[in-house]
């Protein structure tokens, strides 16, 4: 199967995760130009007052410079203590849930530890991710910023926070969600909603 082109991800979507597992090569971008408002630094969970977006800051010295930065050279901000905040927020949301206890020690680190690059931050957290989930996927990282070859599938757009575009090969399957008895079924969450929700059986809705 030809490579899969992906942004990196803060605890990306289920879409985003199900492009490791089926690829057998899976390309992330580095070079690419950082954006607000994207799956880069944002991750999306269900609490008992519906979606909520969780947002890590980065430097605003580099976003408010003439050039955007590229991505492989964001750093992570300290800003209003966000790493409380997330992991508060991942507790209420779900404390309820049937894996949550189980997997809280593998996820808690990470708001624990301060890391200077959102890069790495992110690298760090799909390799335990993909632990978790026990996936093996084959990934390494731009050398330049790619102009998509013919032999790469880009989903660097197609899996977007605010915009995506089609994907044929991706339909959400719906499995038990904490809160479905008030929101109804939320497709594509962050991976961790449906870790927490399904455990070991989340490699299955892959």
């Amino acid at each position: 199967m030809p490579t899969a082109l992906l942004q990196t991800t803060y605890f990306g979507p289920i879409q985003w995760y199900q492009k490791l597992y089926r690829y057998d090569h899976c390309l992330i971008e580095q070079h690419d130009s950082f954006q607000k408002q994207t799956y880069r630094n944002r991750c999306v969970i269900a609490t008992a007052n519906g979606i909520q977006a969780l947002t890590v800051p980065v430097e605003h010295s580099l976003l408010t410079s003439n050039h955007p930065p590229l991505v492989k050279d964001l750093r992570i901000s300290d800003h209003n203590q966000w790493r409380r905040v997330h992991w508060n927020a991942l507790q209420s949301a779900y404390s309820e849930s049937p894996f949550f206890d189980y997997y809280a020690d593998d996820i808690r680190p990470f708001f624990e530890r301060k890391y200077i690059f959102l890069l790495d931050f992110n690298e760090e957290i799909r390799q335990r991710l993909c632990e978790l989930i026990d996936i093996q996927p084959n990934v390494s990282y731009t050398v330049d910023f790619s102009h998509q070859p013919s032999a790469i599938i880009d989903f660097r757009e197609v899996i977007n926070a605010k915009h995506p575009l089609p994907d044929t090969d991706f339909e959400p399957k719906r499995y038990w969600q904490v809160f479905q008895h008030k929101h109804g079924f939320l497709p594509n969450l962050s991976i961790l909603d449906l870790l927490f929700c399904m455990g070991p059986e989340s490699v299955f809705y892959l």
